[in-house]
């Protein structure tokens, strides 16, 4: 069964999604750290067929200091997205972006999240190999629900701190080891936490490398399994690349620290590590 979330791989290919066309719904889901609009990116040329789902105003609640940058929305707020981008329950959805899935991870994991089967488009919109459309898709309303989020897939500040997981950064090294942080107050990293570049999971067309070395890039920072570990990023967008990887590599689901460096910088009584 192509809907079934438990034989989905966290990844497929272009080919994958041409096999099943038509059994699918493909959501485009652009956005850019510096303000660019995901929105005119993809009306300015998107795989026939995608809709369109905004980061900011369906997989973001409100931001504060408190709860950091990207925080989760409320799961109403979730719901009615979905619907208006014509999603239902049932639907399987594959996600991709400009930026080899590292952003269309978030809705992906959010969907697995809750038990709806999706995916990444490995090496996002750059994989199609046709004309982009300029055309939204006319799709009616879905029916859509979520009950609330599994807890067990999250993880708070005072868990990310506590040293009790394996506590894994996502961002680029640059800012992992407090070199620079063009984002956030302080530089560096929770402290006891090891770098994975979620990017450097990826080849220079932005497709996943071979499992082998996707292996090895966890191995290396000393990352066996994802039932003890904790993966964050700057404010859980990015994150959620590393725990699909590592779900792809059979390592199990961790959990994510969804407020990330943009929660754990502002709380100023917490103790950081720099390189």
């Amino acid at each position: 069964m192509i809907n079934s979330p438990s034989n989905l791989q966290p990844f497929v290919h272009w080919s994958w999604c041409a096999e099943n066309s038509g059994r699918i719904v493909l959501a485009d889901t652009r956005w850019y750290l510096d303000g660019s609009s995901g929105k005119d990116a993809y009306e300015a040329g998107h795989i026939p067929g995608a809709v369109f789902v905004d980061l900011d105003r369906w997989l973001s609640g409100p931001a504060s200091q408190e709860v950091g940058r990207n925080p989760l929305p409320d799961p109403q707020v979730f719901a009615k997205g979905m619907r208006e981008a014509g999603i239902s329950d049932s639907d399987t959805v594959i996600a991709y972006d400009d930026a080899g899935g590292v952003i269309a991870a978030r809705l992906v994991w959010m969907l697995r999240s809750v038990a709806r089967p999706a995916a990444a488009l490995d090496g996002g919109i750059a994989s199609y190999p046709e004309k982009l459309d300029t055309k939204a898709p006319k799709r009616s309303s879905g029916h859509f629900s979520v009950e609330g989020w599994a807890s067990t897939r999250l993880a708070d500040i005072s868990e990310a701190a506590s040293r009790r997981y394996e506590v894994i950064d996502a961002r680029n090294r640059d800012r992992f080891e407090g070199r620079q942080d063009p984002i956030d107050p302080r530089p560096g990293h929770i402290p006891g936490s090891v770098n994975v570049p979620c990017r450097e999971n990826l080849d220079a067309s932005g497709r996943l490398l071979p499992v082998q070395r996707l292996r090895e890039n966890f191995e290396h920072a000393g990352v066996a399994s994802a039932e003890n570990s904790i993966s964050y990023c700057g404010s859980g967008i990015t994150a959620c690349h590393n725990l699909l990887v590592m779900e792809r590599l059979g390592l199990g689901q961790g959990r994510l620290f969804v407020g990330g460096w943009s929660q754990y910088g502002h709380a100023t009584e917490r103790p950081i590590e720099t390189a």
